[in-house]
């Protein structure tokens, strides 16, 4: 049997990421920078006023208060996108829109309310510092910082960012494409009914949403029967638009399974029962030309906690992220069960706590049993060590949290 970390060794082995790709900025959301950007200009490029008022020389209304006004010719009236920039003399002043450049001279902003809002001479009721509501020129940005680094994924925030500074195109490791398939002739689509004997595909639903979850696109292949013909008929189909392909089931050694059988003429697959628990046969390799594919159990439990251990930090390299695990923390058990030997268990668990008093983690079924239900009601795996076997309550195991982050 081979050991987890070894197989996990050998799926990022497998993958690598994306070959950078300069992109269209509107093409670029949810990628991964495979560049710093470092920004051309500065940010805002020039003086702008913070709020609609009046500009002006923060000497002339300094000794402005309510009972004793400031009064100020008022030049014109600039407004925002004004393509002009002016010298605005001492002494006067110009009505200002919001995010309109400040003239040169000008050097604050007095908003609206401290006015009278006069049109041909203003009346200022209360004196503004130097600087006050004026948005400084390289204050957001300078040009030639470092403002993404390579890396970093592109969100909404990010995104806004590069637009403000103008740029149009980015490079980015392109999202990967990963086609899931699941293989078997008891499965039907959940919006089907399952006659005796089939059962509703949990898998291709499953992966295809933590794939999504973990940055890649899915290309979720209706469920293909075990019949050697259909399946190798479906791989071959998908090679053109995957950069990675996942199948679920179909590894027994019973004579109705056919992925061993089909992917041997394909590629090179190397299949393997892992010391692990919930395990299973695996499959690893690349088939057609070059495309790796990943084959894992068809028990819905054992294919999430292989995503989890195997599949998801893979996702992750190919999407450029340079983190590609789950954060951890360490709990004690609520209590305890027999742990298979020789292989390390993942155990789904609610994980309770906080750092200050530290954390306790409760199976949510018997370990070992396989619920659907418990997982999905489980927040993080414990994870028990090879050479554990006897596990008692208070015990501390190391637990990966498996609730979606921001950063994935």
């Amino acid at each position: 049997m081979r050991r987890v970390q070894q197989h996990l060794a050998e799926c990022l082995a497998a993958v690598g990421p994306q070959r950078p790709l300069e992109v269209v900025l509107a093409d670029a959301a949810g990628c991964v920078l495979a560049q710093d950007v470092t920004a051309s200009g500065d940010l805002p490029a020039l003086d702008l006023a913070a709020l609609d008022g009046y500009a002006l020389h923060s000497a002339d209304i300094a000794a402005a208060y309510p009972e004793a006004p400031a009064t100020v010719p008022v030049l014109e009236e600039v407004r925002a996108g004004s393509p002009e920039r002016f010298r605005l003399p001492g002494g006067q002043a110009v009505k200002i829109s919001s995010g309109a450049p400040l003239p040169i001279g000008a050097d604050t902003v007095v908003p609206l309310a401290s006015t009278d809002r006069g049109g041909v001479r203003v009346r200022v009721h209360a004196a503004s510092a130097a600087g006050e509501n004026v948005r400084r020129q390289g204050e957001d940005v300078r040009a030639g910082e470092t403002v993404l680094p390579a890396g970093q994924r592109i969100g909404a925030r990010q995104m806004a960012l590069l637009a403000a500074l103008g740029r149009g195109r980015v490079t980015v490791h392109p999202r990967p494409r990963i086609v899931v398939i699941s293989v078997g002739n008891e499965l039907v689509d959940p919006s089907a009914r399952a006659r005796p004997g089939q059962i509703h595909d949990a898998n291709g639903h499953g992966l295809a949403t933590a794939i999504d979850d973990a940055g890649g696109v899915t290309y979720r292949v209706a469920a293909v029967p075990d019949e050697q013909s259909a399946l190798r008929e479906t791989i071959e189909d998908q090679l053109v638009r995957a950069d990675l392909i996942i199948t679920t089931g179909g590894l027994s050694d019973g004579g109705g399974d056919t992925v061993k059988d089909v992917l041997d003429p394909l590629g090179t697959v190397r299949f393997d029962n892992l010391a692990m628990a919930p395990g299973g046969a695996f499959g690893l390799g690349v088939v057609g030309e070059g495309t790796p594919i990943m084959a894992l159990p068809g028990h819905p439990v054992i294919a999430q906690i292989a995503f989890e251990a195997f599949v998801r930090p893979a996702v992750l390299s190919m999407s450029g992220y340079p983190r590609l695990y789950r954060d951890t923390v360490t709990a004690a058990v609520s209590r305890g069960w027999y742990s298979p030997p020789g292989r390390r268990e993942f155990v789904p668990v609610r994980l309770t706590g906080a750092p200050g008093r530290g954390y306790l983690a409760t199976p949510e079924a018997e370990p070992g049993s396989l619920r659907l239900s418990a997982l999905a009601a489980s927040n993080a795996l414990a994870i028990v060590p090879e050479d554990t076997t006897h596990v008692a309550a208070g015990d501390e195991f190391t637990c990966m949290i498996i609730e979606d982050d921001p950063q994935r």
